[in-house]
């Protein structure tokens, strides 16, 4: 399960990613309202724990362009505690749950489990291409006969390479989808994680390859 959090307290934002990663989930993090709204509106993400008090745009405004797009992913506002009108506005403007600061870390994660329960039970857990599947509840790839585990890093690139067949992406623009904008990644690391993957999906026969355009990035393609 993969999750966004918006907040621009750096320091808070890393708590809860170590947590949130122990747990299990997939954490992708942002500091301010435009990569939150950028991010959501790219990825399909099981939940959004989204802060109301952020730069360039606030938690609320995020959550409106989210709703008013009919995008329905689970939001979890994180609000200050004399903030009750936000709390109240929020709820009116679609969010599903809201936690006051400072909260404890079983708090969170209980209300992210209480909020992704029905998008879980909705959502299909199979993401297919091709021949290829991806089950984003076991972190597998098949054929259909044969399964293989992924890494979480190897999981994230290869579901946004499903999710945009076809489509180009740079070395950069996996590094700052994957770990952030602002993430200190060497670009040998996106290597090594693209070259498992691509030996995987050969391991497993599929008609699916990692196909790199020179000197533009990778991108996913049917080989017969």
């Amino acid at each position: 399960m993969r999750l966004l959090i918006a907040e621009d307290e750096q320091e808070l934002a890393r708590a809860i990613q170590v947590i949130l990663e122990n747990e299990g989930y997939l954490v992708d993090i942002v500091h301010d309202g435009k990569e939150a709204y950028e991010y959501a509106s790219l990825v399909d993400y099981d939940g959004l724990i989204l802060d109301i008090m952020m730069p360039k745009l606030s938690g609320l405004e995020v959550l409106e362009k989210l709703r008013k797009e009919s995008k329905q992913i689970p939001i979890l506002l994180l609000t200050a505690k004399s903030a009750i009108d936000d709390r109240i506005g929020g709820l009116d403007l679609g969010a599903d749950d809201y936690l006051t600061k400072p909260f404890a870390m079983g708090e969170l994660l209980a209300r992210i489990r209480a909020m992704t329960r029905r998008k879980t039970v909705l959502q299909a857990k199979i993401v297919t291409f091709e021949d290829l599947e991806l089950n984003s509840d076991s972190i597998h790839i098949s054929n259909g006969k044969q399964e293989m585990k992924l890494s979480n890093k190897e999981f994230q690139i290869l579901q946004l390479l499903m999710e945009n067949p076809k489509q180009l992406f740079s070395a950069e623009q996996l590094i700052e989808r994957i770990w952030g904008w602002d993430a200190d990644i060497e670009m040998n690391s996106i290597w090594v994680h693209l070259s498992n993957l691509r030996k995987k999906l050969a391991t497993l026969e599929v008609h699916v390859r990692i196909v790199a355009t020179r000197g533009v990035g990778y991108s996913l393609e049917v080989i017969r």
